[in-house]
C-alpha cells in the first residue's frame, strides 16, 4: 500500500463522519485493484473518490450547499454528485491563493520540485486508480487512460527539472551607463480552465509549470469530468503541497470564471478549451491586462503525399486520429491523400478502423470506448450525416449505436467534398475524413484553409520534401512520419484561431514568469 493510501485510509477511519458530509476521500485506492469483478472495482473506487471542492488542503461542500450530477457515458447512469461552487466559494479560493503567494513564490526551487517530483511518482503509483476513474466519468478505454496517466505525470517530471532552472542574465549597457540584471519571477496567482477530454494530463500541463513557477492556482474543471482532477488534488496534497497553493472548483455555473476574472488580483488564465468561449474569456481577461494562455480548436490535416510509405500512414491513423475516439484537439481532422494513393490507401485504414473494439472502456479488451455524452455523439453524426448528403461515400460505421450509453462507430468516408461541414468543423469522434489532392501546392493550400492552426502530419518518404511542406503549414506543431505529437518536453500550442502561448518544453514555464528589470550603476 503507498503513503497516499495508507495515509487516506488512516484520516479516513478518524474523520468518517466529516468526510462523507464534506465529499472526502475515505478509502485506501490501492484495494481496487484486487476487487472480484469490474462492478466492484468501481464500486469501491467511488466509495472513496472525492467529490467536494478542494480548498485549504481539504475537501468540502460548496458554500450553498449545490451540487450537479456526473454521468457515465458508457451506461448513462449517474456517476455521483459533485459540489457546484458558487462565486463566493470562488473569491474565498482567490483570498487563499493571494494571501499564499509570497509565501508559495519564497519557497526554494529545490523544495517546489521535489514536491513535483513526488507527485511524479505518486501518480504512477495510483495508475490504475486513476486510469479507471477517467475511464467512468469520460468513456474512453483503459489503455488511453492508462497513457494519460504517464503523460500527465511526466508534466509534473519534467517541471520538477525545470523549477530549478529558470535564469536570469547579468549585462552591461551598450554606452557603460548601467548595469543590467535581468530575473525571472513568478506572474502571480492562476487560473486554470481545463476541458473534458484530457481531465487529468491538461491539469497537469498546466499546474505543474505553475507551481515550478512559483504560483498559487485555482483549477476549474469541465462539468463533465470533475472527478479526476479533484483526485489529482489528493496526489499533490499528499507530495507536500502546502494548503491553500492549490483550489479545485468544480462547478455547474460558468459565471464563476467571469467573477474571478473580475477580480484584478488574478494575473494568469490558462485555458484550454472551444475557440468561442477561449476568445471570450481572453477579452474578459484584457479589462485588468491579465495574462492570457489559450490552447482552443483544431482542424488537423494529415497529409498523404505521393511518396509515403502507405502501409505506415494507414497504421499511424490508429494514433493520430484514434486516441480518446477521436475527442482530441490535436487529432486528424483532413485526410488529405494524394490522388494516386487513395484506392491503395482507404482499404488500409478500414482494416485499421476495423480493429477497433468497441464498448465500455473499462471492460478488458476494450479499444474504443463511449463518447463524453450524448450531445458529443449528436454533434458527430451530424456532421457524419451533412457529408453524405453533400455527397460522401460511407465505407465503414456512419450508424450511431442504439441502447445506453453514448457510443458512435470507428467510421471511414471517401471522396469528402471541400465545401462539407466535416471539412471545415472540428469532428471530435471516431471519424475518417479523405480528401484528394493532386499537387503538394494543392495539399498545401487545402490545409491552410482553415481558421484554425494547431497541428498538422505529412507523410513522405523524403525528408527534405516533408520539411519543405512543414514549414509552408499555418499551424504551431507538425507530425512528420508519425501520428504521435505531443511530449511534456517539447512546446505545445498553436496559431490563428487555435491559441496563444505554449505548454510544455522549456517555453511552458515562461508562460508563468514575469521579466523584471534591475538597473545599476556602472563602477
Amino acid at each position: 500500500m503507498t503513503e497516499l493510501n495508507t495515509q487516506e485510509q488512516t484520516q479516513a477511519h478518524n474523520t468518517q463522519e466529516h468526510t462523507t458530509h464534506s465529499h472526502g476521500m475515505h478509502a485506501a485506492p490501492s484495494q481496487t485493484a484486487g476487487a472480484q469483478s469490474v462492478q466492484e472495482r468501481i464500486d469501491y473506487l467511488m466509495s472513496y473518490t472525492p467529490t467536494g471542492l478542494f480548498m485549504n488542503g481539504d475537501y468540502t461542500d460548496a458554500s450553498d450547499g449545490g451540487t450537479f450530477a456526473v454521468y457515465n457515458p458508457s451506461t448513462g447512469a449517474e456517476l455521483a454528485q459533485v459540489a457546484s461552487a458558487t462565486a463566493e466559494d470562488a473569491r474565498r479560493a482567490l483570498d487563499m491563493a493571494v494571501d499564499k503567494q509570497a509565501e508559495w513564490a519564497a519557497m526554494s526551487r529545490r523544495e517546489r520540485s521535489e514536491i513535483l517530483y513526488r507527485t511524479y511518482e505518486l501518480l504512477l503509483d495510483v495508475t490504475s486508480e486513476l486510469s479507471l476513474l477517467q475511464s467512468l466519468e469520460l468513456g474512453r478505454a483503459l489503455p488511453d487512460c492508462q497513457a494519460e496517466v504517464a503523460y500527465a505525470a511526466e508534466f509534473f517530471r519534467w517541471f520538477a527539472e525545470e523549477a530549478v532552472r529558470v535564469r536570469g542574465d547579468f549585462r552591461p549597457s551598450p554606452t557603460d551607463n548601467a548595469r543590467f540584471l535581468v530575473t525571472q519571477q513568478p506572474v502571480g496567482p492562476v487560473l486554470a480552465v481545463t476541458p473534458w477530454n484530457f481531465p487529468l494530463a491538461m491539469g497537469a500541463r498546466k499546474l505543474a509549470p505553475a507551481l515550478a513557477a512559483g504560483c498559487t492556482a485555482i483549477v476549474k474543471p469541465a462539468s463533465k469530468t470533475p472527478l479526476t482532477m479533484l483526485y489529482l488534488a489528493v496526489v499533490l496534497r499528499e507530495s507536500g503541497l502546502p494548503d491553500g497553493v492549490l483550489s479545485v472548483l468544480p462547478t455547474a455555473n460558468a459565471s464563476v470564471i467571469s467573477d474571478l476574472l473580475d477580480d484584478p488580483r488574478l494575473r494568469k488564465l490558462t485555458f484550454t478549451g472551444s475557440t468561442e468561449v477561449g476568445q471570450q474569456l481572453a477579452a474578459k481577461a484584457a479589462q485588468h491586462t491579465t495574462r492570457v494562455s489559450l490552447e482552443l480548436g483544431g482542424n488537423a490535416p494529415y497529409i498523404v503525399l505521393d511518396d509515403a510509405a502507405v502501409d505506415l500512414a494507414a497504421r499511424e491513423v490508429a494514433v493520430a486520429k484514434m486516441r480518446g475516439a477521436g475527442q482530441v484537439c490535436i487529432a486528424a481532422n483532413r485526410f488529405l491523400v494524394h490522388e494516386s494513393l487513395v484506392d491503395e490507401f482507404v482499404p488500409a485504414v478500414v482494416e485499421q478502423m476495423k480493429s477497433f473494439t468497441m464498448g465500455p472502456g473499462y471492460e478488458d479488451g476494450v479499444t474504443l470506448g463511449a463518447l463524453s455524452g450524448p450531445d458529443q455523439v449528436d454533434s458527430v453524426a451530424e456532421l457524419v450525416d451533412d457529408a453524405i448528403v453533400a455527397g460522401a461515400t460511407l465505407c465503414l460505421g456512419g450508424i450511431r449505436e442504439e441502447g445506453e450509453g453514448s457510443f458512435y462507430p470507428a467510421t471511414v468516408l471517401t471522396e469528402v467534398p471541400a465545401e462539407s461541414r466535416i471539412a471545415k468543423e472540428e469532428i471530435f469522434g471516431p471519424v475518417v475524413a479523405i480528401q484528394t489532392f493532386s499537387t503538394d501546392a494543392e495539399a498545401i493550400r487545402l490545409a491552410n484553409d482553415t481558421h484554425f492552426g494547431l497541428a498538422a502530419y505529412v507523410f513522405s518518404e523524403s525528408l527534405e520534401r516533408a520539411l519543405n511542406v512543414a514549414e509552408s503549414l499555418e499551424v504551431g506543431m507538425v507530425s512528420i512520419n508519425k501520428g504521435a505529437l505531443s511530449d511534456p518536453a517539447a512546446p505545445f500550442g498553436g496559431v490563428k484561431e487555435s491559441g496563444v502561448g505554449r505548454e510544455g518544453g522549456f517555453e511552458g514555464i515562461r508562460e508563468f514568469l514575469e521579466t523584471k528589470l534591475i538597473s545599476i550603476p556602472p563602477r
